[in-house]
C-alpha cells in the first residue's frame, strides 16, 4: 500500500466515524429504491423512474418505462420483466456511472423480429425481446467491454457482445454468452 492509499483509506474511516448517520442513512435509501433512466435512441424519449420502493414495484414509474421500451417501428407495448429492471439498476450500481443507458432495442413485436431475421443473422428465432426479457444498451462513457464483462459477472441471464454496432445485449434467460 502507497502512502497515499493509506491516507484515502484513512480519511474514509475518519469520515465514517464523525458522520456515520450520514453515510448509514444513504446505504438505508439505496435498499429502499431502485432508480433507472433510459434513453431511447430511436424515439429521443428520455425516462427516470423510481420503480421500486419500500420492497414494493411502482406499476405507474414501469409503465413510464414500458411506454418508452415499446417497439418503436409498431408502437406495440408489452410488460417488461421486472428482473430485467432490476439487473439495470443492479449493473449500474456495479459500474458507480449514473448515466440514462441508450436504449437500441426493449421490447420487439413477433412482426418486427421477423422483418429484423431476414435482413440480419443474429437475430432469434425465439428472441427474448419479444416476451419483454432482453434489452440492448450502452453506457456513454463506459467502454462496451468493461459493460459486458460486468454483465457476465452478475450471471442473472445472457449476455451478447456487439462491438460494431455499439452494444451489449442483456436478457433475464439462462445464463449465456456470446
Amino acid at each position: 500500500m502507497t502512502r497515499r492509499d493509506f491516507l484515502k483509506r484513512g480519511g474514509v474511516a475518519v469520515a465514517a466515524c464523525a458522520f456515520p448517520n450520514i453515510i448509514l442513512a444513504d446505504s438505508a435509501v439505496s435498499r429502499r429504491e431502485k432508480r433507472i433512466e433510459l434513453y431511447n435512441i430511436h424515439t429521443g424519449e428520455h425516462a427516470r423512474a423510481l420503480y421500486w420502493a419500500d420492497g414494493e414495484y411502482i406499476e405507474e414509474e414501469m409503465a413510464a418505462l414500458e411506454q418508452l421500451l415499446r417497439d418503436y417501428r409498431t408502437g406495440e407495448i408489452h410488460s417488461i420483466d421486472r428482473r430485467l429492471y432490476d439487473l439495470l439498476h443492479d449493473l449500474q450500481a456495479r459500474i458507480g456511472v449514473h448515466r440514462p443507458y441508450h436504449v437500441i432495442s426493449g421490447y420487439r413485436s413477433p412482426l418486427t423480429n421477423a422483418m429484423l431475421r431476414r435482413h440480419s443473422h443474429g437475430v432469434a428465432k425465439h428472441s427474448l425481446h419479444m416476451e419483454g426479457r432482453a434489452i440492448d444498451i450502452n453506457l456513454p462513457g463506459v467502454h462496451l467491454r468493461h459493460l459486458r464483462h460486468l454483465a457476465m459477472k452478475m450471471r442473472r441471464g445472457g449476455v451478447g457482445y456487439y462491438p460494431k454496432s455499439g452494444f451489449v445485449h442483456v436478457d433475464t434467460g439462462r445464463v449465456r454468452y456470446w
